[in-house]
């Protein structure tokens, strides 16, 4: 049940911190429930919402994100349907954190299906405290990080608002 979702208590709480608004259109994703998958709006800001999990034998959290076509197939995000924003939470032993990924980005990774690239349907994350990553894994890292903010202790609010709104 949502009541259970941790990342949407996560949300809640950063939206009062950051500004006065409140969400609507919330609507759970039945399909990615494992990954506490939902969608809400914020002044007219769209937004899709997923719990990373974190894995034993990589390092990083694991993220799935694919939607259902007409045939009831698995198929990634599509760049012309997707959210204005896909917020990727953390939450780990302690640590909080947040990827607010614009779907302009997600379309040049090529992590969302658009008219260059088929897509994926998940993705591995690496928030600013993981170190001693691969090469492949500090690539990801890199442009990643740009839109990571560290929630574990104080953060910067006008940060986090501009990843949200901007």
């Amino acid at each position: 049940m949502v009541e259970d979702y941790i990342s949407k208590e996560l949300i809640s709480s950063i939206i009062s911190e950051i500004c006065n608004f409140t969400y609507d259109k919330f609507r759970i994703d039945k399909f990615n429930s494992d990954y506490e998958g939902f969608t809400f709006e914020i002044n007219k800001t769209s937004f899709k919402s997923r719990l990373a999990r974190k894995t034993q034998k990589k390092k990083g959290y694991f993220v799935s994100f694919w939607c259902k076509n007409e045939h009831n197939e698995n198929i990634p995000l599509d760049y012309t349907t997707i959210e204005n924003k896909l917020i990727i939470n953390i939450i780990d032993d302690g640590k909080l954190g947040q990827f607010i990924f614009p779907k302009d980005i997600l379309k040049d990774k090529n992590i969302v299906k658009s008219d260059k690239s088929k897509g994926k349907m998940a993705m591995r994350v690496y928030p600013s405290w993981i170190s001693d990553l691969n090469t492949t894994a500090k690539s990801a890292q890199s442009w990643q990080v740009k839109y990571f903010v560290n929630l574990t202790n104080d953060f910067n609010r006008d940060n986090l608002y501009s990843l949200y709104f901007h």
